[in-house]
């Protein structure tokens, strides 16, 4: 895919992925007790909204296979049709559009709802926060799911995974940084809290619209950008423009991708249709991340032979930046109950899953022969 095909109705938006059988058919508090549990041959044609460009890499496409599985498993009895951002809706009022009922279906980040509610951000991606299997399995055997289900309740939304980048590398920059004081003044198109955290550091996050960014990037508007990862980030033709290439993504380290769904209309469906449009979520969401663990390690294999610079933030830079994660975390959740307790939940098991990683992962890592 060429670079200008890629820019073609880029979205706002950054994309700045086997779980257990109870999570299949959904727990207690996602079931309505009146759901007919009989199957029949009434038809179904729903519409799925999107924040992603229609047939966007990998993560666009995951939209479509997840509506062909469910066409396959229910035998034609639910259609879905897939439409990218601003195709039927813009592509940031997909929450809304589910909520009323102008689509059924949604697809997104979460953090993209922060302003619902900054609870939201936790279930896609913190800074410093757990990695693509820890968010994982936070949300599908450690509370989260409930939580996750409880704060959508509220506005008529059932959530499910619906795919993970896997963790992300640090960016594109025309500067080097050497100390975090060359963060003072730095113009980086960087969205959510990472964009906070950035701010405490005296940087400049601008928010742009993805078809933006290149030529931003290229006439010196900003002077870095994060966007996802080596296949993707090539796709822009940022190693075309760009000084140095940043690791690790400290900003977002595993991000999830959700499907959302109008609550009304599914807890009215058949239980047999609303499992097979939680599997075939589930489905979506281990293609994705398999998608983008092998395309990610193969574009990075070609950036190193064309001699890309990749650098690693310093340790007292990444060390900082913690710190005012930490500051920016604690403001969010002094001002709400549910927002603090969501995190104090996140919490506890990425600490209790780091201590696993710290024995385990870590130490195969340490001593793998690279």
């Amino acid at each position: 895919m060429k670079r200008k095909d890629f820019f073609k109705g880029l979205a706002i938006g950054t994309i700045a992925a086997p779980f257990a059988i109870r999570a299949l058919t959904g727990n207690s508090t996602a079931q309505n007790n009146n759901t007919a549990n009989i199957i029949t041959q009434k038809k179904y044609q729903w519409k799925m909204v999107t924040t992603w460009p229609p047939g966007f890499p990998v993560i666009g496409e995951a939209c479509q296979l997840f509506a062909d599985v469910v066409k396959a498993m229910s035998g034609g009895r639910m259609e879905i049709r897939v439409y990218g951002g601003g195709e039927l809706v813009p592509a940031l009022e997909v929450f809304d559009a589910v909520s009323s009922g102008t689509a059924e279906i949604g697809s997104g980040a979460a953090y993209y709802w922060a302003g619902k509610s900054p609870a939201a951000q936790f279930f896609a991606s913190v800074p410093f926060g757990m990695n693509a299997q820890q968010l994982t399995a936070w949300i599908t055997a450690g509370g989260g799911l409930q939580l996750w289900e409880t704060l959508y309740r509220d506005f008529n939304l059932v959530p499910m995974l619906g795919g993970n980048t896997g963790v992300q590398m640090g960016g594109w920059f025309n500067r080097e940084i050497n100390n975090i004081s060359d963060l003072r003044g730095l113009k980086m198109r960087i969205p959510g809290l990472g964009g906070d955290v950035l701010a405490k550091a005296g940087g400049s996050p601008v928010l742009l619209a993805g078809g933006e960014i290149y030529t931003s990037l290229e006439l010196g508007v900003i002077d870095a950008t994060e966007w996802l990862s080596p296949f993707h980030d090539t796709l822009m033709g940022f190693q075309d423009i760009a000084k140095y290439y940043y690791t690790p993504g400290w900003h977002e380290p595993g991000t999830a991708m959700e499907y959302i769904f109008n609550k009304k209309l599914f807890d009215a469906l058949p239980a047999d249709l609303q499992a097979i449009l939680r599997s075939a979520a589930m489905h979506s969401y281990v293609w994705m991340f398999a998608q983008m663990e092998a395309k990610n390690s193969a574009t990075l294999t070609q950036l190193l032979s064309k001699g890309v610079n990749i650098r690693t933030f310093p340790a007292e830079v990444l060390a900082q930046l913690r710190v005012y994660t930490q500051a920016v975390i604690e403001g969010l959740t002094a001002k709400d109950i549910f927002t603090r307790q969501v995190y104090e939940s996140y919490e506890a098991f990425r600490q209790q899953a780091t201590n696993w990683a710290r024995i385990s992962e870590k130490q195969f890592y340490n001593n793998l022969e690279m």
